[in-house]
């Protein structure tokens, strides 16, 4: 088989609700153990740059056009008074005015950018850079809050609560200016997961008032830089995906069989908003590779005409994800293709 051939544009087709000229391979992100047993080896660079490079021959042998990176290592602190539970409770200490003036919020402009700079010199011909944010607006929100003193603090102080909400989104939109500075950016994640599998975090009328504006502001920002953003975010937002569309994504990411199969995803959503991946992750793990291998072609066929849609997991690729799904899915690509 002949080294794939990046083509950026490939990848731009999709998430501009095209039809590529071939099938386009898409994951938010994957994992160290999967990138050694491609690359045959293991990573012997632990530094940032070294990690990049390593990754970025990673996504070229698997027949990526891009390859993800964080634009930095900006983040906000969590877990400073966790019971390291994973819950959705576990919170950072803001609970009123003084901690939120006592929490460290951090500045963007304290991060160098410079992995976006140079990693370039090693992205093969084609390929450009995915950027991922340190977690979305209201992810940080409830992890500095924890989420029932969120839901409270939005009937008890919704003054406060605004401050924290314009604190996290006026710095994710920094780091996002920052990243698009660097013409090795391609394109731009707003990962921010916003629901449970039956209903959204927040109610309609709350993702419109504290969520979305800052989303809006993030699309805005992308755009004017000339690329193209796309949404992950996990769980049942069919009640918000109209706002989805409505504030300028160019894409959606993340979806799950137990609240809207891919199938009917793009149904119900094709030609109005690009569809990335959607191969559900238990399917993924529980079912044969002939399964895998045939509901990809399936879905190959569903979109080939329509075009708007790329070849990939519901979520991302763990590591409890077995390698031998994620290659039948590549497998049917490559075959659908000759």
């Amino acid at each position: 088989m002949k080294p794939h051939q990046p083509d950026f544009n490939q990848l731009l087709k999709v998430v501009g609700k095209q039809v590529p000229a071939r099938p386009v391979f898409f994951e938010l992100f994957m994992n160290l153990p999967l990138y050694e047993l491609v690359n045959g080896e293991q990573l012997g660079d632990d530094t940032a740059l070294g990690v990049a490079k390593f990754t970025v021959k990673a996504f070229h042998k698997m027949g990526y056009d891009y390859t993800t990176l964080h634009a930095s290592r900006f983040g906000f602190p969590m877990n400073i008074h966790a019971k390291q539970t994973r819950s959705l409770n576990d919170n950072a200490g803001i609970v009123d005015e003084a901690t939120f003036e006592a929490y460290p919020w951090p500045n963007p402009e304290d991060h160098s950018t410079h992995i976006l700079h140079d990693i370039k010199p090693f992205l093969p011909d084609g390929m450009k850079l995915m950027v991922m944010g340190p977690g979305g607006v209201l992810e940080n929100v409830t992890g500095l809050l924890g989420y029932d003193n969120l839901c409270v603090m939005l009937y008890d102080d919704p003054d406060l609560a605004q401050r924290v909400f314009d604190a996290v989104g006026s710095r994710l939109v920094r780091y996002y200016e920052l990243a698009l500075q660097h013409e090795s950016v391609g394109l731009i994640s707003s990962n921010d997961d916003w629901g449970f599998k039956s209903q959204p975090f927040l109610s309609p009328a709350m993702m419109r008032q504290y969520v979305f504006p800052w989303h809006q502001k993030i699309v805005d920002t992308v755009h004017k830089a000339g690329r193209p953003v796309f949404l992950h975010s996990c769980g049942n937002l069919e009640s918000l995906m109209e706002g989805i569309i409505g504030l300028g994504y160019d894409a959606k990411h993340s979806f799950e069989d137990n609240i809207l199969p891919i199938e009917q995803a793009y149904e119900r959503w094709q030609g109005k908003i690009g569809l990335l991946g959607g191969l559900d992750m238990d399917f993924l793990c529980t079912r044969t590779e002939d399964e895998i291998y045939q509901r990809t072609l399936r879905m190959l066929e569903r979109t080939a005409d329509r075009g708007g849609w790329a070849v990939g997991t519901g979520n991302s690729v763990p590591e409890y994800l077995p390698p031998k799904a994620l290659f039948a899915m590549h497998r049917a690509a490559r075959d659908f293709t000759n």
